[in-house]
Parts: C-alpha cells; structure tokens; sequence
C-alpha cells in the first residue's frame, strides 16, 4: 500500500509546513499554504529508472566527449543558447500570455526536419495545433503532436516515439497521480519538472518547458523551477508593438548576457539581425525631440531613438510621462537641467518615449535623453549623423560608460558621423570613420549641439 502524507505547501515559495500557519516564514506572504496529500510508493515506478546507482568517478577517468550542440536553424536561438541546444538539457521559456511563447516553440518544432520532435500541449487540442502550424506555413513530417497532461502517460508515449527533442506547453499542466492536487501547484510543478530533468539526464535528450509568469512578473512556478532546469529564457515585449525580445536569465552552457530580438508576423517570430536598422526611425526629415543613443544590453550593442516633447503644463500640476525609461531617473535628469544647467522646465509638461517598444535601463542613454528634451524645449532638431553615449551624475557631469568600444564600431557601422562620449573614457583602440566628440559637462554638450 503507498504510504500517504499530509502536507501544508506555500504556493509563492514552496516552503513546507507540517499544519497550516497564517503567514508564511520563508517569504513573508499571508495566506498562502494549501494543504496537499503526497502518495510515496515503497517500489520505484514502472516509469522511473531502476538502474542500479553509479559509483563515484574520479573526473580525470571521464572521457569528454567534446561539445555537440543541436542547431535550431534560428540564429538568434542559437547566440541566446550559447551555440545551440545541448543534448540532455532542460530549458525553460517563461512570459506573458499570448507573448508568442506557443508559436515560438511550435515553429522551432515544425523547422527541425531532419529530427523527430514530439510537440506535448496541455492546453491546446490536436486541431487548434494544426490551426496555428497552417497559419505559420511550415510543414514536418517527423513532428508528432500529443494532446496530454498526465506525466506518467507521456513518458510512455515518449518511449514508443523515442524523439530527438521533446517540447512541453506548458509545465503549469502537468499532473502526476503520485500528489493529489490540482496541476500547477508548487507540488505538482516541481515533482513533474524533476522527473522531466531526470529522464533527460538519463537519456540526453533535450526538453523545452513553457512556463507562465505571475503578475509581478516572475516565473510561476516559483522560483524552485529556476533552479531545476539548466537554461531560463524570458520571453518579454508590448502587445502593441511587434517587437519581442528574448532575454538568458540562467544558462549552465552560454553566457547569460544575451538578448534576441524577434519581430511578430503573421507567419510567426521573425529573427531581427539588426536591430539598429529596425529601432531607428527611416524619416529623413529632422525633427526636434529626437536623438540616437548607443546603448547596451546584454553583451550585444544597437541604437535607439529617445523621442521627447516638452509643452507648457495647461492643468496646473505638471505631468511626467515615460515609455521604456524609468521615470524616476527622468525626474532625476530633470532636477539636473534645473539646478545645474539653469534649464526652467518645473512648469513643462515632459513626455518621453523609447521608440519600438522595448525597454532600457542602460545608464548611457542619460545623455540622449537630456539632449532630446531640450531639443523639443527650444524647438531644434539634433543633427540625424550625431549619437550619444554617456551617464549624467548629479552635478552635472558626463561620467564614462562600459564597453565604448562596441557602441562607437555599432554607430560607425550604421553610417554616424559624430557620437558624444564622456571625456574620461578611454579612446577605441581601433581606427573608424565616426568623429568622437569628448564632453566634460552637460552644458559643453548643449553648447555643442545647440550653439
């Protein structure tokens, strides 16, 4: 007879209790433990190995078998994972719903010809599938489509198919008998991932897991996801916008500072090589309020255009409005302009706004910012060839920023002339066309530009 438990799981963290407390003292959340019966068998499972144990191996006797990674046919996929996807890991893409997360996955399986994929949805039917694979236009012969929840039922469909790469939508499905709660519980999330990250180790074949996120924006799960699988992907962007950008929050074999950037069709997530090309506005005409920052994210550099409009405040309080910038850090660049640079903008309303829907929390882009308000306040347009890069401090300023190299060899390979940096950074070690113009302070650089 299995032997039952009773136990009290918190849903935020995963602490577990012995009886049912108010708050929980692992994170600090009130009314957050559910209680949950676990079933634990005496024998192992039919569905588990029962091979006898290894015994430790001295690591100079283990053959290495060098690093064979499996393309994924998508370069921007294939930079993130470090070079593609390795045999025998766990992968987790986490985001909003109907961020693109499903059509993603479904389109790397639908790509992958020459190697069987078995596609395992727990809320989707086998014809709203093969709605979505018409609407991205690919077709596979090699991949199998399975409409199931229950993890002991999927292993054994997937030791009758034996696939090459398994994709499961999503792990908030999943449900074992072994634990009698409903699917997406602490509980039942972390026994099915578990079993998935053992049965991947044991055979080397890789697993992708679709996961939600709550609404501060974590992975659902919780966290205990995070440190089970090997790779973390979040899927971020606007629903208003067609941009999407895929961020490594965890990679046990690649850097973790990698962005893609994917543009929504209606065939599905079309990879953005040059993101400059696409952020940066193609109108020719200058307009005031507009300038171009080099920034970073990651390890990969791209220009952005910041666009601001400054107007007299009508409404009497003045209004402070931003899109893809912190607006704590405006009101900041602000008081810098109004204190420092002698700029009265305390009765202008100020709005500003990263072009293309993504968001930055570079600190380099602080020179962009203040040279498009100021912009929009005198009404002039900056000079289209000129891009900035460089950090304002609270006196005024303009301090050094990291990694200018490849922000002055991004805007000499997008055609600029001139990029403004902080006269304390340290000059490239390599000969381009783009003029570097050298600025102690934020009123030599408005001297600069708007003499």
């Amino acid at each position: 007879m299995p032997k039952t438990k009773t136990v009290y799981i918190c849903q935020n963290c995963g602490a577990e209790a012995a009886k049912w407390i108010g708050r929980c003292q692992s994170c600090g959340m009130w009314n957050t433990y559910v209680e949950e019966i676990i079933h634990r068998n005496s024998k192992l499972s039919s569905l588990e190995f029962s091979e006898s144990s290894p015994n430790p191996v001295s690591i100079s006797e283990i053959a290495s078998t060098g690093e064979k990674r499996i393309n994924t046919k998508n370069t921007e996929l294939n930079r993130i994972l470090g070079g593609g996807l390795v045999p025998g890991s766990l992968v987790l893409l986490g985001g909003e719903p109907g961020i693109g997360k499903s059509t993603i996955a479904l389109q790397l399986a639908l790509t992958l010809n020459e190697l069987k994929v078995l596609y395992i949805s727990g809320e989707e039917s086998y014809q709203q599938i093969k709605l979505r694979a018409d609407r991205l236009k690919l077709k596979n012969d090699n991949c199998f489509v399975l409409s199931e929840i229950l993890i002991e039922n999927i292993f054994v469909h997937i030791r009758n198919i034996s696939p090459d790469i398994i994709i499961i939508d999503s792990v908030q499905t999943l449900q074992t008998e072994e634990i009698e709660s409903s699917p997406g519980s602490v509980s039942q999330v972390r026994e099915c991932t578990s079993r998935l990250l053992k049965f991947s180790k044991k055979t080397s074949i890789p697993i992708i897991l679709i996961g939600h996120i709550t609404k501060d924006g974590s992975l659902a799960g919780p966290k205990i996801l995070e440190h089970i699988v090997d790779t973390v992907l979040l899927f971020e962007g606007d629903h208003n916008y067609i941009y999407r950008i895929l961020r490594v929050i965890k990679n046990r074999f690649g850097p973790t500072s990698e962005l893609g950037i994917f543009e929504m069709q209606n065939t599905g997530l079309k990879e953005i090589n040059n993101p400059s090309h696409i952020l940066i506005s193609a109108n020719t005409e200058n307009m005031s309020g507009v300038s171009i920052a080099a920034t970073i994210d990651g390890i990969r550099p791209f220009l952005i255009e910041v666009q601001a409009l400054v107007s007299s405040a009508v409404y009497g309080m003045p209004q402070r409005s931003t899109t893809g910038f912190d607006i704590r850090r405006l009101n900041m660049l602000l008081a810098v302009l109004e204190k420092k640079a002698g700029f009265r903008l305390a009765t202008k309303d100020v709005f500003l706004n990263i072009a293309g829907g993504i968001k930055v929390n570079d600190p380099a882009i602080d020179l962009s910012v203040i040279c498009a308000i100021l912009s929009s306040s005198f009404d002039k347009p900056i000079n289209k060839k000129i891009c900035f890069a460089g950090e304002v401090g609270l006196s005024g300023e303009i301090r050094p920023v990291n990694r200018i190299e490849q922000r002055i060899r991004e805007a000499d390979k997008q055609g600029f002339q001139k990029i403004l940096i902080s006269n304390t950074n340290l000059g490239p070690g390599f000969k381009s066309k783009i003029e570097i113009i050298r600025v102690k302070k934020v009123e030599s650089a408005l001297k600069y530009l708007f003499k």
